[in-house]
């Protein structure tokens, strides 16, 4: 089952008075933190709704392996706008998607691994009986919210969807703690755990040079579902050049074409993947995601204390 996430990140930051997607935790940002522990529980397909103060952030998180998308109006809009763009984009891509405000960053891998396991339509954790984020949706839930007329926010939205909320009990304060004000992001501090213990794989392909790794996986991914090389590097604060470059030295690796163009027309030009790129693309995904899950597993026997399973 693919499972995405949505990170609204768009807001002004106003109460806070700095901002907060790129305020520090340990020795990652916010917004890292978020991406990190999604992508420890096996998240790829993660898109990031950006606003203010966009071209930064979007630079800040250019290597997090993450799909960026504007709410443009975002001085004029509310969460809500922001989290239908993101939901609207990850419709038909995914299963299902955990939803979070950015600026929540403590929650944990166990508390995510809860949300995925339980098997529930709608779902948010629990602590201290109170909910919290990430929301988990599935695409039924996220087709009904997108179709909502939005009054009362998500929150509304999710209330007249049709199915019910199920709470999940977790142990972890910080599905709670945001960082709004000052005072919240010195509680954050306080709770925050200095290293975020995790197995971090960069899976790359090589011949005499390397020339498949999971940023170029994602620039194939999203050129055949845009039809087009730039968007993707737009998607993904890469240069078009750059990615140019490592279609062609995929190419020329693989002794085969993997991007079909079309020239000019009215329309513009048109990018999509031969029959041979997307047979690479999926095979890789599967390697990458049978890595990953062996790797989570020697992490947790051989370091039984720093993956909490002690």
């Amino acid at each position: 089952m693919e499972t995405g996430a949505v990170v609204v990140a768009a807001g002004m930051s106003s109460r806070m008075g700095d901002f907060k997607p790129m305020l520090s935790v340990g020795t990652i940002s916010i917004a890292q933190r978020v991406l990190a522990t999604l992508h420890q529980a096996g998240v790829n397909r993660i898109v990031v709704v950006t606003g203010f103060r966009a071209d930064e952030l979007e630079r800040h998180l250019a290597r997090s392996g993450a799909v960026f998308l504007r709410n443009e109006n975002y001085r004029t809009t509310h969460m809500f706008d922001s989290a239908l763009i993101g939901l609207s984009y990850i419709l038909g891509k995914c299963d299902r998607a955990l939803f979070t405000p950015v600026d929540i960053p403590l929650f944990t891998t166990t508390t995510l691994e809860a949300l995925l396991e339980s098997g529930a339509e709608l779902a948010a954790p629990e602590y201290g009986g109170r909910s919290g984020h990430p929301i988990m949706m599935s695409s039924a839930v996220i087709e009904r919210v997108l179709r909502d007329s939005g009054e009362g926010g998500l929150h509304g939205a999710l209330t007249r969807c049709g199915t019910p909320m199920r709470l999940i009990p977790v142990s972890d304060p910080g599905i709670l703690l945001d960082a709004d004000t000052p005072e919240d992001y010195a509680e954050l501090l306080e709770l925050h755990n200095s290293q975020l213990f995790r197995p971090v794989l960069d899976v790359g392909i090589a011949r005499e040079r390397k020339f498949l790794d999971n940023r170029v996986a994602m620039l194939l991914s999203l050129t055949d579902e845009t039809s087009s090389v730039r968007l993707a590097c737009q998607r993904m604060q890469l240069s078009y050049s750059a990615g140019w470059n490592a279609i062609n030295l995929l190419e020329r690796e693989l002794g085969c074409a993997v991007v079909e163009r079309s020239q000019g027309g009215a329309h513009g030009g048109r990018s999509r993947l031969t029959a041979r790129g997307r047979e690479l693309l999926d095979a890789y995904q599967n390697y990458t995601r049978a890595l990953r899950d062996t790797a989570a597993r020697l992490f947790e026997e051989n370091f039984p204390e720093l993956a909490g399973k002690d």
